[in-house]
């Protein structure tokens, strides 16, 4: 199959899930009464409709080509940081790192993505950014707290540039008969991890009863992991038509990827909780911040990259 009736067949599935879930969201919205349905009934609804929004915008970069993909996701890159650094308390003797995390390091990450320069995609923030960041705070001569406030920038960095970027390096690989067809890998990529959000928060709401981590998320429960864990691994198996694998590597990666994403955002969130937020911001609406949403693309992505480069380049 030619990628693009793969492309359109992706979307035509998307956009059917959608319309499914707006109307069902419509319908619910008229018929539920107690004041607990109508909050998940309505929280359901903004992000459905958000998703609406997120799809448009990412069938536009594709059209667009790579280049407009790896540049929609410097941004993602940048907006991500941008909350994380909010909510991190900073100081003056930072602001010269920061300068260097928001207008050096993403655009050269993502420029490397961009010119194919796999070495450099790789150890620009885990090497050279790591001794860099810290050797350009140590100038300010503020001593006070510098491991914790270095610390806070780097991985911010990390999680924010260094693993999200890692999603659009797919399209960088050379994988033995998918040429040309590297889109279609980030797009599975992102719609198992989103599947697995979604199912996860549906079966939690409808099964969910022993809590995984009450404290550090109390809507996190055993029975929504494994009931939709398991259901988005069985959807992400169905698409192997999408990618290199077979159905039975498609459904280990999807494993992989839905575990990942799962710790990604439990991590996340324990982060948020010793900040005293809820969310990383209020950019999406019925999704909080951007943050918010790629949280578990942090921890799938370069697991997700590093298995397809090693088990499947050519």
């Amino acid at each position: 199959m030619m990628i693009e009736n793969k492309f359109y067949l992706l979307m035509a599935g998307v956009v059917s899930l959608l319309t499914v879930a707006t109307v069902t969201g419509l319908m619910l919205k008229r018929f539920v009464r107690t004041d607990g349905a109508i909050a998940t009934v309505e929280n359901l609804n903004l992000r459905t409709n958000a998703w609406w929004s997120m799809i448009a915008i990412f069938v536009a970069s594709y059209l667009l080509g790579s280049t407009a993909t790896v540049v929609l996701f410097a941004f993602v890159s940048l907006f991500a940081l941008r909350e994380f650094i909010t909510l991190t308390p900073t100081r003056l003797g930072d602001h010269n790192a920061l300068f260097a995390a928001f207008f050096i390091l993403i655009p050269l990450q993502y420029i490397f993505i961009g010119i194919h320069w796999y070495s450099m995609v790789t150890m620009l923030i885990p090497v050279y950014a790591f001794l860099f960041l810290p050797s350009i705070a140590v100038l300010s001569q503020e001593t006070d707290a510098f491991l914790e406030r270095v610390a806070k920038i780097q991985w911010g960095v990390m999680i924010t540039v260094y693993c999200i970027s890692h999603a659009p390096a797919l399209l960088i690989l050379d994988l033995e008969g998918f040429e040309g067809q590297n889109a279609l890998l980030l797009f599975y990529l992102l719609f198992v991890v989103q599947i697995s959000d979604v199912l996860q928060y549906v079966f939690g709401k409808l099964f969910g009863k022993t809590k995984v981590a009450p404290i550090v998320s109390p809507s996190k429960t055993v029975e929504g992991l494994v009931g939709g864990g398991l259901a988005a691994v069985l959807a992400g198996g169905c698409m192997f038509w999408l990618t290199p694998f077979s159905f039975y590597q498609s459904l280990a990666m999807s494993f992989v990827i839905v575990v990942m994403g799962f710790l990604g955002g439990l991590t996340l969130s324990a982060i948020k909780r010793s900040l005293q937020a809820k969310d990383w911001g209020t950019m999406i609406k019925g999704h909080g911040g951007m943050l918010d949403r790629m949280d578990s693309v942090c921890f799938a992505a370069p697991v997700f990259f590093h298995l397809t480069r090693y088990f499947f380049s050519a």
